[in-house]
């Protein structure tokens, strides 16, 4: 951190949020709170007052209000003493404490709804679990940032461009999509799941939670809107203030660390990256994942391993397919969140 540039912040009697996912409850794949730690100490170190955040979710689970979430946080190690500074969820107890924020050169969101909290500290820092995902292809810097900071209603906004169907004859009734569904939008009355889409928000969770792949998006381009919509919140979060971005890409789980468990990592360990820019270190990171060797009897090891198999030539899509990111990074350049160009020192 300090040698990619950090002590260049003035941080002196400043708020200084550090966005980080604490990770669902079951879930092993999560940046441990020593990590947390290492970035509160530095942020101290340079005068700063700083606290961890994140924000409420769409989901059933643990962090869907700030009692749960702050519950979830101390189960998974995460507390003033573990880290040295206090845990805030930014958008309040029941995730309703948003700020409405211009994006600047937005396409598809002109403003955003971020965490009230996210937006009052004076400097912004996140620190993030670089990981597959089941929608964006990948989760990093500005998955952390543009759908970690939403509000409810924020994620809501992000996930609107696309509703998932089921695909009948795949369906084997076992009700997981159900139990994961936030919205009370799936139901069994036709013998079958059925998402009802008036109530359905489009989150993508039961996506996730099917087992079958009888869950499918209506839309082609639903992942590739949702990440520039990601991009765009991401631009609202860190526009006109001071920002570093932290990146660890160790225990490379296949999905999200929202799920409440995670499968064996796809990719070995790779290190740790900083930079102020994040649309440079997401590309970074997943050139530096792609240049690794997948893990077999894994997610992305099996499915490479199938004779019928469709090879992209690119981990994250051949670990989850029905994904898109390079249109993520390709959005944030366009917008002025970043540069896709970068150097990479390596210490």
């Amino acid at each position: 951190m300090k040698k990619a540039g950090i002590g260049t912040i003035d941080m002196d009697g400043k708020f200084v949020a550090i966005k980080m996912h604490f990770g669902e409850y079951g879930n092993l794949a999560f940046l441990r709170p020593n990590y947390a730690k290492a970035v509160a100490d530095v942020v101290k170190e340079l005068g700063g007052k700083p606290f961890l955040t994140d924000c409420n979710t769409l989901y059933p689970g643990y962090r869907k209000d700030a009692l749960g979430h702050l519950t979830c946080a101390e189960l998974n190690g995460f507390n003033s003493i573990t880290t040295g500074c206090h845990v805030i969820i930014a958008d309040g107890l029941r995730g309703t404490n948003e700020v409405e924020v211009p994006v600047r050169n937005g396409e598809y969101c002109k403003t955003a709804l971020i965490g009230t909290a996210v937006m009052d500290a004076d400097i912004f820092i996140s620190l993030t679990h670089f990981k597959g995902h089941e929608q964006a292809g990948f989760g990093g810097t500005i998955k952390n940032i543009g759908m970690g900071c939403g509000s409810r209603a924020g994620k809501m906004q992000q996930h609107a461009a696309g509703k998932p169907h089921v695909v009948e004859d795949k369906c084997r009734k076992c009700h997981r999509c159900a139990k994961e569904c936030g919205s009370d939008a799936i139901d069994y009355t036709r013998g079958v799941a059925h998402i009802d889409p008036d109530i359905c928000k489009g989150c993508g969770r039961c996506i996730g939670a099917c087992a079958f792949d009888a869950i499918e998006n209506d839309y082609d381009n639903a992942a590739e809107v949702l990440g520039c919509k990601m991009a765009e919140y991401t631009q609202a979060v860190c526009d006109g203030r001071p920002c570093f971005h932290i990146t660890l890409i160790q225990d490379v789980s296949p999905n999200c660390d929202c799920h409440g468990e995670n499968d064996a990592p796809i990719l070995p360990d790779v290190g740790m990256l900083c930079s102020f820019d994040p649309v440079a270190l997401d590309q970074a990171c997943v050139d530096l994942c792609n240049q690794q060797e997948p893990i077999r009897n894994s997610q992305l090891g099996d499915n490479l391993a199938k004779p019928d198999w469709h090879h992209y030539h690119e981990h994250f899509k051949d670990s989850n397919p029905n994904t898109a990111w390079k249109e993520t990074l390709e959005h944030g350049e366009k917008i002025g969140l970043g540069t896709r160009e970068y150097e990479l020192i390596t210490m």
